[in-house]
């Protein structure tokens, strides 16, 4: 289970960004993600007729490693770490799924809203 999904608003823990705010956009695969404003880098484009697209430098948001970020808690106004509480009576018997349980802030034990 993905412990940051889309729409998440996060906090870029380590590297340049370090400290910005920004939403998650998409998930590029299991371990990166793709956030609004955070890791853009000037990417030089060859113009290309075929496309209609003109030459130069362009700002692109690159991906960036989902153990860099952490979830904000807007309750306190930080960085928050995520849990999953299970739902399910037998705790024993169930695994930690997107089906029988919800993601949680590790601080408070308040569920996050997705």
């Amino acid at each position: 289970m993905n412990k940051i999904r889309k729409g998440d608003s996060v906090i870029v823990l380590t590297g340049r960004d370090k400290g910005k705010r920004g939403t998650v956009l998409r998930r590029v695969d299991d371990e990166k993600l793709l956030v609004e404003g955070i890791n853009v880098v000037k990417k030089h484009t060859k113009p290309n007729p075929m496309k209609g697209t003109t030459g130069g430098v362009v700002d692109k948001t690159m991906p960036i490693h989902q153990s860099n970020v952490a979830i904000f808690n807007p309750a306190t106004g930080k960085a928050d770490r995520v849990g999953i509480k299970l739902l399910s009576a037998d705790e024993k018997q169930s695994r930690k799924t997107q089906e029988n349980g919800v993601r949680v802030f590790k601080s408070s034990g308040a569920e996050i809203k997705a």
